[in-house]
C-alpha cells in the first residue's frame, strides 16, 4: 500500500501548549514547520526523527506561542518563512515584549513573503491554498490541502469552540465571517489541526460547535 502524499505530526511547544505541525509530502521528503513557537530541540528532533528535510516555515498568525521563535529556526535551518498576513505585522513586532510577559523566548523578525487571499505554498510537491481569516487576529492565515482534504486552520477554529476575540485589532465578527465563509465551503469531510487541543472536521463543528455550528448561527 503506497504512503499517502500528506504526512502530519502535531508537536504541542511553549508552556502554552500550541500546536506546531510538521508536515511533509511523502514522495520527497520536504517537509515545513507550521506555527513553530519554540521548544526548538524538540522540533529538530521530531523531523530527524521521521526523516523530514524542512525547507520552511509557514505561520498562520503573529502570536508569540506560533512564532516566538520562528525567526531563530529560520536562521538556525537556512529557510524562509511565509506567513502571516501583513496586518499581524505588529504582533510580531511586539514578541520581545510579549515574551517577557509569557515568559517565554520572543525574537521578532521579517518574514521573507507575507501571505494574502488567494496565495498558494508548496511544501515538496504539495500545494496548499491560502485563505485570509481575520478575526482572532487582523493578519490570521490558513492553509488548505484540497486532496488530502486537510486545514491547518490556526487558532480561527478549535473543537468545540473559536479563537479569542479580545486582543487588539480582533474583531469577533470578522471571525465568525471568516469560519462560514472560509472554512465551511472547504467541505464537511475536510480535517482540521487547530492552534490547540484537538484535531477535528468541519462537518462535527458544524453540527457541534456551540459558537459557529450551524445552530448556533441560526439563534444568534
Amino acid at each position: 500500500m503506497s504512503a499517502p502524499p500528506l504526512r502530519a505530526v502535531i508537536v504541542p511547544v511553549t508552556p502554552l501548549q500550541q500546536n506546531c505541525t510538521l508536515l511533509w509530502c511523502t514522495k520527497t521528503m520536504r517537509g515545513a514547520f507550521v506555527d513553530p513557537g519554540g521548544d526548538l530541540p524538540k522540533l529538530r528532533a521530531v523531523a530527524a526523527e521521521h526523516g523530514v528535510t524542512v525547507e520552511k516555515i509557514l505561520l498562520t498568525h503573529g502570536h508569540i506561542d506560533h512564532c516566538g521563535e520562528a525567526g531563530v529556526l529560520s536562521q538556525e535551518l537556512g529557510v524562509p518563512i511565509e506567513g502571516p498576513q501583513e496586518a499581524d505585522r505588529f504582533w510580531i513586532e511586539r514578541l520581545e515584549a510579549d515574551g517577557r510577559k509569557y515568559g517565554i523566548r520572543g525574537v521578532p523578525f521579517e518574514p521573507d513573503r507575507w501571505l494574502n487571499e488567494g496565495d498558494q505554498v508548496h511544501v515538496g510537491e504539495l500545494a496548499f491554498a491560502v485563505h485570509h481569516c481575520p478575526g482572532h487576529t487582523p493578519g490570521h492565515v490558513i492553509f488548505h490541502q484540497r486532496d488530502s482534504k486537510l486545514a491547518l486552520v490556526g487558532d480561527v477554529l478549535f473543537r468545540g469552540s473559536v479563537g479569542r476575540t479580545d486582543f487588539p485589532r480582533s474583531n469577533p465578527q470578522a471571525l465568525i465571517d471568516s469560519v462560514v465563509a472560509k472554512l465551511w465551503p472547504l467541505g464537511d469531510d475536510t480535517a482540521f489541526i487547530p492552534g490547540h487541543g484537538p484535531a477535528s472536521n468541519f462537518g462535527y463543528e458544524r453540527r457541534t460547535n456551540p459558537f459557529v455550528g450551524d445552530a448556533a448561527l441560526r439563534r444568534s
